[in-house]
């Protein structure tokens, strides 16, 4: 993404299904309100006035199905409450803040072409489908896409050597990988989670030439950085739990 400063930044953009599950919560959230503000015009209009009832549950309804996500995300800057428990965020294309003007466009195309009657949502799947940065036809019409602006914190898996790099790991020569590198090599695949894949590949080519530059042999040709990261920092793990179980042994 190139922001209007002409800066480039990396930013996870939302996929289906975690803006499937911000969708369910926010349709939730919108019933909950609706049924609220339902049994408020029961005890505040005549019941017997069946015109003036339609007409109020109908007000309420354009309300909760346009208003509802207009207002949250102009007011949140680009969230709304199933947007926050995902941690998305709604952007302009230049990376950034929306205003009224874009989630109105938003909410309007998704109250008049995308979940009317029976289409329950269809036109937006296949537009996020189809589209390489996941956008529906309100982001299209609004000029705006959904952001993955936060990632769960989640414990990262331990480092393994691939299948394939097996018996090259076991003749590694580790003696030049002090602890420090070491740290620095697990610390970046702890957090490779949160990162696109060309970020990854950028960011750990740095570090995976200081690895090579003091571990020899080098992988076989074709090794992805993460892979090759992964298999030293494994088998520098594995040699030092049977150096610790030869000394108590002995």
């Amino acid at each position: 993404m190139i922001t209007g400063e002409a800066v480039a930044i990396d930013l996870r953009v939302a996929r289906l299904g975690s803006r499937l599950v911000a969708g369910l919560i926010d349709l939730l959230a919108q019933l909950y309100i609706l049924y609220i503000l339902g049994a408020l015009v029961v005890l505040v209009v005549r019941p017997d006035d069946d015109a003036l009832v339609a007409t109020t549950f109908l007000l309420i309804y354009v309300t909760m199905v346009l208003g509802y996500p207009v207002a949250c995300e102009t007011l949140s800057r680009g969230r709304t409450l199933g947007k926050m428990a995902l941690g998305l965020r709604v952007v302009r294309d230049d990376g950034g803040p929306i205003r009224f003007r874009h989630a109105l466009t938003r909410g309007l195309i998704g109250a008049i072409i995308e979940r009317p009657g029976m289409l329950l949502g269809l036109p937006a799947i296949i537009s996020m489908i189809a589209s390489r940065r996941s956008k529906r036809l309100g982001d299209v019409f609004a000029g705006t896409v959904v952001l993955q602006v936060s990632v769960p914190r989640t414990v990262g898996a331990a480092p393994f050597v691939p299948p394939p790099l097996l018996g090259w790991a076991a003749l590694l020569d580790l003696t030049g990988l002090d602890d420090g590198l070491a740290l620095r090599a697990r610390q970046f695949l702890s957090r490779s989670h949160a990162l696109s894949p060309q970020a990854l590949d950028r960011l750990g080519r740095g570090l995976v030439d200081e690895v090579r530059a003091v571990v020899t042999p080098p992988p076989p040709p074709g090794t992805p950085g993460w892979a090759y990261l992964s298999a030293v920092l494994a088998e520098r793990t594995r040699r030092a739990y049977a150096r610790l179980a030869g000394q108590r042994r002995s």
